[in-house]
């Protein structure tokens, strides 16, 4: 099983549809700065939280910088058992560009 990748809309429409997790990978101060709205900071302190979260058959969505990270954290994900894994094409920056919704710190 390999992940997939999807634009940022569909990623929105999974969210929305089918209650899926978007994990941000951003370092922490972009993330605090600005990030997806329902994003969750998937750091190395972060992945038990994480996994006591999400079951393996959950969604989840990867969003990096520019869509190109996202893809190994994606990767990782399948090989630790989880089955519905998406990367964004594009990442934070083409969630940006979409208009999407955004939380920030300000």
């Amino acid at each position: 099983m390999m992940f997939k990748e999807i634009t940022p809309q569909q990623a929105w429409q999974l969210m929305i549809e089918e209650n899926a997790t978007l994990v941000d990978i951003r370092d922490e101060q972009r993330f605090t700065y600005s990030h997806a709205k329902g994003a969750f900071h998937l750091t190395d302190q972060s992945y038990g939280k994480f996994q006591i979260q999400c079951d393996f058959d959950d969604p989840v969505i990867v969003s990096c910088y520019h869509g190109i990270s996202s893809r190994n954290v994606a990767a990782f994900l399948v090989e630790q058992g989880y089955d519905n894994i998406y990367s964004i094409i594009g990442g934070f920056e083409g969630w940006q560009r979409a208009g999407l919704p955004i939380e920030t710190a300000y």
